[in-house]
């Protein structure tokens, strides 16, 4: 069993609540980070973790807290990033849902490490019930002498808001954040210079993920050097995951990292398997940026080891045969699933979510949904692949910020893996808009080296 380390009283009745989180050990990390370690010692702590920014990026947490400028008089801000957009991820809102309370106190705990006396909560603004939970939670908290003046008798002081958002997926980005935050359109910004230097209003500013944050809570409790005994290698602690897709339990799992792939899909403590008795065709195991893989490659790396699932094993082979962990949005397809309506139908996402800054993305993530749409619609060239790999190429790595890597990676790796998929809706038109299930063969188990070899 996995040591559940965010989730542990998840099911308890009235969790939600600041009495009943309080009576699970709730706020002890706040007492004993106010009242016997410095913030630099809780900066120390997260670096000895191991914790790496669950948002998607992987960067180490302690890392990028130590980063931050801290000129004199000048004050310094906190701001979690709560914009969960990435198609197939919602382990943040299930947190924000179900126990606010432990984002709440890994935001005093962050704040006071960081020297923030005024801090933020950027919320996607479609979650309005998560907003009006977390604005329930914070008053309770500071009620109870938690939030506020003279925090615990310490002489902290912290505010803490929450703010919603427009609800765009570029405000997923760090910069692009901050800019909506300051009553801006959410455009990302050119770095240098990076937030922990100019950030929210011209000062240093730290933003990190929901889980992110909430992980600081049990790093705190138990001590960074625990803490980095969960897991393995570089991948330490625990991870949640969304699982979504053909699955027989999809939901949100916290798992250690470094826990078999084959495991966590098919093990009944987990997904259970695939729905309906039917075989795994395809994954995409970190959301919908990151690059998808056939089944074959990801039970097994091209070197015949069996995958883990941690940030190092997932991205073995690069992009050639790996993928990455991302944001932990695991949508698993089976064999029925169409893996060219599938890019499509994220093209068309990353198309309507691009800011339009940067010329690239704006025009390029246009091309690719158009020419998706006509591979899946019958009206497609054998052509069209290696027009949709070009396009994907002059747009990764050509914008300011990631968005335009994130609509590349999907495509540009569907035709790695899938070609003859998306060649046979271009010899089989009729039957792939009517039938529109792909090809299964992606199901069938990865022939041995000495046989591919031959």
């Amino acid at each position: 069993m996995a040591r559940k380390l965010l989730l542990e009283h998840i099911n308890v009745p009235g969790i939600n609540t600041f009495d009943v989180y309080r009576s699970k050990g709730g706020y002890a990390a706040v007492e004993k980070a106010l009242k016997t370690l410095t913030p630099d010692e809780v900066v120390e702590e997260v670096k000895k973790s191991g914790l790496r920014g669950r948002g998607g990026a992987g960067f180490p947490t302690g890392m990028k807290w130590s980063f931050l400028a801290k000129p004199e008089g000048v004050a310094r801000y906190l701001v979690c990033n709560a914009d969960e957009s990435e198609p197939g991820t919602f382990k943040d809102r299930y947190l924000m849902t179900y126990i606010p309370h432990l984002l709440i106190e890994g935001m005093i705990v962050a704040s006071f490490a960081l020297g923030a006396k005024t801090s933020f909560i950027y919320v996607r603004g479609e979650m309005m019930p998560q907003i009006r939970i977390l604005e329930k939670a914070i008053a309770e908290a500071k009620a109870k002498g938690f939030l506020g003046k003279n925090i615990l008798g310490s002489g902290y002081d912290l505010e803490l808001y929450v703010q919603p958002g427009g609800g765009a997926y570029i405000c997923g980005e760090e910069t692009a954040l901050l800019e909506s935050l300051e009553g801006k359109r959410g455009n990302p910004r050119i770095k240098p210079p990076f937030p922990a230097i100019a950030g929210l209003y011209g000062c240093p500013t730290v933003v990190n993920n929901v889980e992110s944050i909430a992980a600081v809570v049990p790093i705190i409790n138990e001590g960074g050097d625990e803490y980095a005994k969960v897991g393995i290698g570089r991948s330490t602690g625990t991870k949640l995951i969304s699982a979504g897709g053909n699955l027989k339990k999809p939901g949100v799992y916290e798992i250690d990292l470094g826990l078999p792939v084959e495991e966590f899909l098919y093990s009944d403590e987990y997904c259970g398997g695939i729905a309906n008795g039917k075989r795994l065709k395809a994954v995409v195991a970190g959301g919908s940026s990151v690059p998808i893989l056939p089944a074959n490659l990801f039970m097994k790396t091209i070197n015949g080891e069996g995958r883990l699932m941690s940030y190092e094993s997932l991205a073995d082979g690069g992009f050639v045969s790996g993928t990455m962990m991302g944001s932990g949005g695991f949508i698993a397809y089976d064999e029925d699933q169409c893996i060219v309506r599938n890019t499509w139908n994220f093209a068309r996402f990353y198309h309507h979510e691009s800011c339009g800054q940067c010329s690239p993305c704006r025009e390029g993530t246009g091309w690719m949904e158009k020419v998706l749409h006509r591979l899946e619609y019958g009206h497609g060239k054998m052509s069209d692949m290696d027009l949709l790999v070009d396009v994907s190429k002059k747009i990764e790595g050509n914008t300011i910020c990631p968005l335009g890597d994130a609509a590349a990676w999907p495509v540009a790796s569907a035709i790695r893996h899938f070609r003859d998929e998306f060649e046979w809706h271009v010899t089989h038109p009729h039957e792939a808009t009517t039938r529109n299930f792909g090809l299964a063969h992606y199901a069938d188990p990865l022939p041995k080296l000495e046989e591919a070899a031959s």
